[in-house]
C-alpha cells in the first residue's frame, strides 16, 4: 500500500471536493482503491488466524464507498476524504444493519490513521442488550476491562457521548454502572502517518486488531436483540 500517495490524494481531494476534479483523478483513485482492497484482503486472512469468525468476510463489502450519501447528510460535499474498512464476522459493516462488533480502520486527509475495535453507536435494542450483558456477566466484563492488551494498546473503552446518569431501566448501583452509561463499546487510537509512515502498515493494523480482539470476542457473546 502506497501510504504517502494515498495521503496526498486524500489531501488534494479535501481541497477539491467536486466531481470534475475526481473524474480527472479517477485513475489515481482506482490504483489506490485496488491497493487498499488488497490490504484488507490480507488483513482478513491474518485476523482469521486469531479470530476465525471473520474468515468469510468479503473484502469488497468490507470497504466503505468514497461517495457521500447526501440524502440525510449535513455535509453536501460529494466525496468522503478518507479510505475506510470494517471487518466483521457477519460481513455487514454498519451497526444499524446488524453488523455486530468490527475491526475498523481508516486513513484520512489529515494523514491520520485510526485503528479501532468494538461497536460504535449500536442501535437502541442492541445497546440495551449490551448493557444487560454487562450486568449478567459482571465478572467477565470486569476481567475484560483489566485485559492487559486492551488497556496497554488503547487505554480502555472510549467514553465519547457517555450519559451523565444511568440509562432508563438500570439502577445507579448496578455493577459497572459507568460502563453501562456508554453509548458505544469501542476502543480506538489515532496516529499521524503523514511524516512517520509505518514501515509495515499491515503489521501495525494487525497488532491493533489483535489487542482489540478481547472486546470483540466479549461483544459476540451478547444475545442478538
Amino acid at each position: 500500500m502506497h501510504v504517502r500517495e494515498l495521503s496526498q490524494f486524500l489531501a488534494e481531494l479535501a481541497e477539491n471536493n467536486n466531481r470534475a476534479w475526481f473524474v480527472m483523478n479517477k485513475p489515481r483513485y482506482d490504483i489506490l482503491r485496488a491497493e487498499f482492497l488488497e490490504l484488507v484482503t490480507q488483513l482478513i486472512t491474518d485476523i482469521a488466524k486469531f479470530d476465525p469468525a471473520v474468515v468469510a468476510c468479503n473484502p469488497k463489502k468490507a470497504l466503505f464507498r468514497i461517495n457521500h450519501d447526501l440524502r440525510f447528510a449535513r455535509d453536501k460535499s460529494p466525496y468522503k476524504t478518507h479510505f475506510a474498512a470494517a471487518i466483521t464476522a457477519s460481513g455487514l459493516k454498519r451497526p444499524s444493519q446488524g453488523g455486530g462488533p468490527a475491526y475498523y480502520f481508516h486513513i484520512d486527509a489529515d494523514g491520520m490513521l485510526l485503528v479501532s475495535g468494538g461497536e460504535y453507536l449500536p442501535p437502541p435494542a442492541r445497546l440495551r442488550a449490551i448493557r444487560q450483558q454487562i450486568i449478567d456477566d459482571a465478572a467477565g466484563f470486569g476481567k475484560l476491562l483489566k485485559n492487559r492488551k486492551l488497556t496497554q494498546g488503547f487505554g480502555g473503552l472510549q467514553e465519547e457521548g457517555k450519559l451523565a446518569r444511568p440509562p432508563k431501566g438500570f439502577d445507579a448501583d448496578s455493577p459497572h454502572i459507568e460502563a453501562i452509561k456508554l453509548k458505544s463499546f469501542i476502543v480506538w487510537k489515532e496516529t499521524s502517518i503523514r511524516k512517520n509512515i509505518p514501515a509495515d502498515l499491515q503489521k501495525e493494523l494487525l497488532s491493533g486488531f489483535r489487542d482489540a480482539y478481547p472486546l470483540v470476542a466479549w461483544l459476540r457473546q451478547v444475545p442478538q436483540a
